[in-house]
């Protein structure tokens, strides 16, 4: 079974700056994806940015102001949310695509974390 924790969430004025961070631990072997998603009351939870051992992607709405990065030894994954606006109220939620010591694949989600952004 994989756990992730999420932190760093909270209320910001537009404008300011968050940090996400996530930690997955338990019966990993591999971690091959490591993402963010973020879910805004009554709209379908989007996908915000994602990294792999070798790239990264954005959802177009948060290019050039959210900054996704990895610490593999860590098993962890952060986003710097800059430059803030309400649009990006929300809950958001990691997630984790990984590789067991089974061998088989597995994906996990956090609990989520609240922002929110007022103007």
């Amino acid at each position: 079974q994989v756990h992730l924790v999420e932190s760093g969430g909270g209320l910001v004025q537009a404008g300011g700056s968050l940090r996400l961070s996530c930690v997955a631990s338990g019966s990993i072997l591999k971690i091959n994806t490591m993402a963010w998603y973020r879910q805004a009351p009554g709209k379908q939870r989007e996908l915000v940015a994602a990294i792999t051992s070798g790239s990264t992607n954005y959802a177009d709405s948060v290019k050039g102001r959210f900054g996704i990065s990895r610490d593999a030894a860590k098993s962890t994954v952060y986003l710097q949310m800059n430059s803030l606006n309400p649009e990006d109220t929300a809950v958001y939620y990691c997630n984790v695509i990984y590789i067991t010591w089974t061998g088989s694949v597995g994906n996990s989600w956090g609990q989520g974390t609240q922002v929110t952004v007022s103007s």
